[in-house]
């Protein structure tokens, strides 16, 4: 059975763990930490970075950066992971989602203004697959209506908006170093903040409401509770993993290109006879290879898809579940009915192929020769 993803060692990941462990040092905040944290701020200009240990957890620390409370209101996109609204309905805020694109399942930018209310408070918007969304139309309707805007990156490591990398564009910026993304740490995420004024408030929340950083910089001479906040640091351990896969983002990114190309070329002739649809890539956007997935035409084919790929030793997977139609959303939280016909066609008709970075060409060529075999 070929995985549709296996976590990778490509470097020193143990042997910084060694590290950190005999350093005496293991909680948060130590020296590995601080590593990774000036790679992403010297790399892809964040003004600040902070790791957390999710993607969940930068998204909440947003949440309360942003003082989001009952009564306010925030746009999703619908065809998200549950945590891309879950952080801010747990603050209280009315989730209003977004449909997807036509032509790509990141938010459709153009129909953002027309859930703008008096209520609204920010915009999320997740870059899908890795692929920017168009950030001056997100930017300039936040501007108008004087709104802040996060940037869902959790996908998007090493990914660009007209050279603008994306994390660094919106307000705030999440990552994720889930196990199945393109930079590893098991569990793991990272909050970038992109506006000054959040800096310090940020430090605070990150340090479970404490201002314990600006203790350990000198500007204070002893620290306490001043804010809300949790406890968001990973370990060391974590860090020490992160950091080494962060020095081999480039080894590890032209990989996942080459199989992501691999992919492109092979399927291009059923693209061509109109079996399936391939993914979209505005011009303003770069391809980060996060993942590669098909659309196909309707619920039965993709079920019957990925049945005939897991006769043939392959484990493919359909992806989200629009959140507008939930239990939770509808039933728990009350939440109004929307006609969101873009991220049910997603829902229910894309598939994602393996793609991990031990995936060999000669694996990628027997999955599309199997898909091939299933149009026959």
């Amino acid at each position: 059975m070929i995985p549709f993803n296996k976590p990778f060692l490509v470097g020193k990941e143990t042997q910084y763990i060694e590290q950190a462990v005999k350093s005496g040092k293991i909680s948060g905040d130590g020296s590995f930490t601080k590593k990774c944290q000036a790679f992403f701020e010297t790399k892809f200009g964040f003004k600040k970075a902070l790791l957390t240990t999710s993607c969940t957890d930068a998204l909440e620390m947003t949440a309360m950066l942003m003082d989001i409370k009952p009564g306010d209101e925030v746009i999703v996109p619908s065809y998200t992971f549950v945590s891309t609204a879950l952080a801010f309905a747990r603050q209280g805020a009315k989730i209003v989602f977004a449909d997807s694109r036509s032509d790509h399942p990141g938010i459709d930018e153009k129909s953002v203004e027309n859930l703008i209310t008096k209520k609204t408070k920010a915009i999320i918007i997740v870059h899908y697959a890795g692929v920017a969304c168009d950030m001056d139309i997100i930017m300039d309707i936040a501007d108008k209506h004087d709104l802040l805007v996060v940037e869902d990156a959790a996908q998007a490591i090493d990914s660009y908006y007209k050279d603008k990398p994306l994390g660094s564009i919106g307000h705030f910026g999440v990552f994720s170093f889930h196990e199945t993304k393109n930079i590893i740490s098991g569990e793991g995420g990272l909050i970038t903040i992109n506006d000054k004024k959040f800096i310090v408030r940020a430090e605070i929340i990150w340090e479970k409401g404490t201002n314990r950083s600006a203790f350990f910089k000198g500007e204070v001479d002893k620290y306490g509770w001043v804010d809300t906040g949790s406890s968001f640091l990973p370990s060391e351990l974590i860090a020490a993993f992160l950091y080494a896969q962060l020095e081999h983002l480039q080894e590890i990114q032209k990989k996942r290109i080459l199989l992501w190309n691999t992919y492109a070329e092979e399927l291009a002739s059923l693209q061509q006879k109109g079996k399936i649809i391939k993914p979209v890539f505005p011009e303003f956007a770069t391809n980060n290879a996060h993942m590669f997935y098909i659309v196909v035409k309707n619920l039965k084919e993709r079920d019957d898809l990925l049945k005939h790929l897991k006769n043939n030793g392959v484990h493919a997977v359909f992806h989200y579940l629009s959140l507008h139609k939930s239990k939770y959303y509808l039933q728990t939280i009350k939440g109004e009915v929307q006609n969101l016909p873009e991220a049910d066609r997603y829902t229910e008709c894309l598939i994602r192929l393996p793609l991990f970075y031990n995936l060999e060409e000669h694996q990628v060529r027997y999955i599309v020769q199997s898909i091939n075999q299933f149009f026959k």
